[in-house]
């Protein structure tokens, strides 16, 4: 009977424990995706709206590693969005003078 009364002090131990260590592990990670999300953006936003190709072929432009990041293109701005769900997101808009431009980014 005492074992089964220390299963669930552990149990909730050791999730509390690769929950920490999770969160950890993206916050040591977030300057290098803050910095993926930011490069793919430029590129994607290059390939849709320079290349005049498909958001979708885009992805070939990328880099080994970048496999996680994410893309929307929203056509009435001409704005490429690049993120890592819940981690990082970085914009870029097409300006036909300029290329294509980060969006200032917001400070936290």
């Amino acid at each position: 009977m005492n074992a089964r009364r220390l299963m669930l002090p552990i149990g909730l131990f050791l999730i509390a424990a690769a929950a920490l260590t999770a969160w950890l592990y993206v916050r040591a990670l977030q300057p290098q995706l803050e910095l993926g999300v930011g490069y793919g953006a430029r590129v994607a936003c290059a390939c849709r709206y320079i290349g005049n190709r498909p958001l979708g072929s885009c992805y070939k432009d990328f880099e080994p590693g970048m496999e996680r990041i994410q893309l929307s293109d929203n056509p009435a701005t001409r704005t490429v969005t690049a993120s890592v769900p819940f981690i990082a997101s970085r914009s870029v808009t097409f300006d036909p003078l300029l290329g294509c431009q980060p969006a200032p980014l917001q400070r936290r």
